[in-house]
C-alpha cells in the first residue's frame, strides 16, 4: 500500500471522528432545537458537551496509546464513535443527549491523535507532509455525506442520526487495517508533550478552536433563520465538504515547504476571511463562497499544526505532544459554541459567524508574528 493510498484509507478516520461525529451535529440544530424547543445556549451546550468529551479523550490519548498501542486505540475508538453515533438517534432527554455526546467527543478525541501519529509517521517515511494533509481532509467525506442526507430527511433528526451511525460503522471497517500494525517505539522511549517551546502556535491553535467551531455549528441556524431553501444548505455543505477534500492540493506544498508558520498564518487568514463573508449577504453565491473558503482551510490549520509538531518535536514526543495540543484544541472547542450561542441569543445567529472571523484573524496575527521555533534551525529541520 502507497503512503498516499494508506492515508487516504486513515483518513476515514477524520471523516467518523470529526465530520461525522463532530460537525455534523451543525445541520441537526434547526430540527432539534424546533423538536426539543431548545434557545441557541441549549444548543451551544450539546455542543459543549462534545467539545468536553474531546478534552476529556485528548488527555487520556496518550496513556491509551502507551498501553495497548497506537493502532488498536485508533481503531477501538472508532468502534466507539460509531456505537455513540447511533446511540444518540435514541436520545431526546436533555440529560441523555449531553452524555452520548460526551462519549463520541471523547472517542472522536481518541482517534484524532491516533491517526494524527500514525499519518505522521508515514509523512517521515514519505518524507513529505502530504499523507498528514490528506488524513485530516477526511472530515470533509463526512462533512458532504452529512450535507447530502441530512437536510433531506427535513424533522427526522432521529433517522439522521441513526444514518450517521451507520456510515461511521462503515468507515470502522474500511480504516481498519490502514491503522497498521508494528510501527509503536518502544514503551521506554515514550516522550513527553514539547508545548513551551511552541507556544505561539497553542495559542494561536486555542484561538482558533474557539472560534472555527461556531461557524460550522450555527450555520444552518443561520440559514434557516433567513428562509434558505433545503437546496441552498445541501449545496452549501456539500461545497464546503468537497472544498475540505481537495484542500491538500492547495496546501501540501505550503506546509511541507515554507518556513516556520507561515503556512500556519496564511490558512488562518483565509479562514477568517471566508467566515467573513457571509456575513455580507445571505444570498446563496456569497454564502457558498463562504462555505468553500471555510471548507479549504479548517482543516488545513490541524494539518499544518501537526507538520510543524513532526519537524519541532522529537518522534518520540509525537503523541504527547499532539495530544497536548489536541487538549487546547478540545478546551476551545468547549467553550466557543457556548459562548457564541449565548452571544447569538442576545444578538443575532449572524454572532456566531462573526467570532469566527475575529478569532481566527487574531491566530493569524499571532502565528504571523515570528516563527515558533528560530528560521536556522526550522531550515535545518527540514
Amino acid at each position: 500500500m502507497t503512503a498516499t493510498g494508506r492515508a487516504v484509507r486513515l483518513a476515514l478516520g477524520t471523516a467518523s471522528a470529526l465530520g461525522l461525529a463532530r460537525f455534523a451535529y451543525g445541520l441537526l440544530v434547526p430540527a432539534m432545537r424546533d423538536d426539543l424547543r431548545w434557545t441557541l445556549a441549549d444548543a451551544g451546550v450539546i455542543s459543549a458537551a462534545n467539545g468536553l468529551g474531546y478534552l476529556v479523550g485528548a488527555a487520556v490519548a496518550g496513556a491509551l496509546v502507551r498501553r495497548w498501542g497506537t493502532a488498536a486505540v485508533f481503531r477501538w475508538g472508532m468502534v466507539v464513535t460509531a456505537l455513540a453515533l447511533a446511540g444518540t438517534a435514541a436520545g431526546g432527554d436533555f440529560v441523555v443527549l449531553p452524555a452520548v455526546r460526551t462519549v463520541a467527543g471523547a472517542s472522536g478525541a481518541v482517534v484524532f491523535v491516533a491517526g494524527g501519529v500514525i499519518a505522521a509517521r508515514i509523512a517521515a517515511r514519505a518524507g513529505s507532509s502530504v499523507p498528514i494533509t490528506v488524513y485530516f481532509a477526511g472530515t470533509g467525506l463526512g462533512i458532504i455525506l452529512s450535507g447530502a442526507t441530512i437536510p433531506v430527511l427535513g424533522d427526522q433528526w432521529q433517522t439522521a442520526w441513526a444514518v450517521l451511525g451507520a456510515a461511521a460503522g462503515l468507515a470502522t471497517l474500511i480504516s481498519w487495517t490502514a491503522a497498521g500494525t508494528g510501527e509503536e517505539p518502544p514503551a521506554g522511549e515514550a516522550g513527553r508533550a514539547r508545548v513551551r517551546p511552541l507556544r505561539r502556535v497553542a495559542v494561536a491553535y486555542f484561538l482558533f478552536a474557539a472560534g472555527y467551531i461556531t461557524y460550522i455549528t450555527f450555520l444552518s441556524v443561520y440559514l434557516a433563520e433567513r428562509h434558505a431553501p433545503v437546496m441552498q444548505v445541501v449545496l452549501t455543505w456539500t461545497a464546503l465538504g468537497a472544498a475540505v477534500v481537495v484542500a491538500p492540493v492547495l496546501w501540501s506544498r505550503p506546509i511541507t515547504r515554507w518556513p516556520g508558520t507561515r503556512a500556519l498564518a496564511v490558512v488562518l487568514g483565509v479562514l477568517a476571511g471566508g467566515a467573513a463573508l457571509a456575513l455580507l449577504s445571505p444570498s446563496p453565491a456569497v454564502v457558498i463562497a463562504s462555505a468553500i473558503a471555510y471548507g479549504v482551510t479548517f482543516m488545513a490549520v490541524p494539518a499544518a499544526v501537526t507538520a510543524h509538531i513532526r519537524t519541532a518535536v522529537p518522534p518520540a514526543g509525537w503523541t504527547a505532544t499532539l495530544a497536548a495540543f489536541t487538549m487546547l484544541f478540545a478546551t476551545g472547542q468547549t467553550v466557543g459554541p457556548w459562548l457564541a450561542g449565548i452571544l447569538a441569543d442576545h444578538t443575532s445567529t449572524a454572532a456566531p459567524l462573526a467570532w469566527t472571523a475575529v478569532l481566527c484573524a487574531a491566530a493569524a496575527a499571532l502565528a504571523a508574528a515570528r516563527p515558533a521555533i528560530p528560521p536556522e534551525l526550522d531550515a535545518e529541520i527540514r
